[in-house]
C-alpha cells in the first residue's frame, strides 16, 4: 500500500504494551487507529506472552479484528516487547501490505548479552536469530527537538520521519503509541486489581 503523505487524514494503527512482572504471564497490547488530525477512530486489544514468540501474530490478529481497509501505516511502540518477545516487523508488512514503523527512544549497546542471560541453548539461538533479523535502528530527529530510533518495513526513512513528526505533538512519543500505552496500562491495572 502506498502512503499518501499529503493526505490530511492518514490513518495510523499504533500499538503499545504494558505488563507487570509476576502479575500476569503476558503483557496487554492495545491498538489505536488515529487519523493525522489526531481523531481517534478505533481500538483493539491483544496479549503477548512474557518471553514468548507470539507478539507478531497477536498484532496481526488485533489489526484483522478491526476489519479496516483505510489504515495507511502501522506504528509500533518498540519491536522487542514483553521481556524479549520479538516482533517480526517484516512479517507484519508482508502479511498486511501496510508499511510498518517501530519506534524506540533509548540508546542501546545491543541485546545479545541479555538474551544469553534470559534464554538458554535452542531458545537463545532462536531469539538471537529473530533479533538479528530486525537489523539496525536508524536515529531520526523530530520537529520537537527529541530523537527517536526507528526500524521500518515497506517505507523509507524520510517518509517514516515525516509520519512520526505528523503524529507527535510534543516530546518523543507519537500520539497513537502514547494513547495505546495509556489504554494498556489502564487495562492491566483493571485486570490485576480484580484478581
Amino acid at each position: 500500500m502506498r502512503v499518501h503523505l499529503q493526505k490530511k487524514a492518514i490513518r495510523c494503527f499504533g500499538v503499545a504494551e504494558s505488563f507487570k512482572k509476576g502479575a500476569l504471564p503476558y503483557s496487554i497490547l492495545s491498538g489505536v487507529v488515529m487519523r493525522a488530525d489526531l481523531v481517534l477512530d478505533g481500538f483493539s486489544f491483544g496479549k503477548a506472552t512474557l518471553g514468548g514468540d507470539d507478539a507478531t501474530d497477536s498484532i496481526l490478529s488485533m489489526f484483522r479484528m478491526l476489519e479496516r481497509k483505510d489504515v495507511n501505516v502501522i506504528m509500533l511502540g518498540g519491536s522487542i516487547i514483553s521481556l524479549y518477545n520479538i516482533i517480526d516487523v517484516d512479517k507484519i508488512y508482508t502479511s498486511l501490505s501496510i508499511p510498518v514503523i517501530s519506534v524506540t527512544y533509548n540508546v542501546s549497546e545491543g541485546l545479545e548479552p541479555h538474551l544469553l542471560h534470559h534464554f538458554k541453548d535452542k531458545d537463545y539461538e532462536r531469539k538471537l536469530e529473530a533479533y538479528k533479523r530486525l537489523g539496525e535502528r536508524k536515529k531520526i530527529l523530530l520537529h520537537t527537538g527529541k530523537q527517536v530510533f526507528i526500524r521500518c518495513a515497506g517505507i523509507d526513512e524520510d517518509s517514516a520521519s515525516y509520519i512520526i513528526d505528523k503524529f507527535t505533538l510534543q516530546g518523543a512519543v507519537p500520539e497513537p503509541i502514547r494513547i495505546a500505552r495509556l489504554l494498556s496500562r489502564s487495562l492491566l491495572k483493571f485486570l490485576t486489581s480484580s484478581k
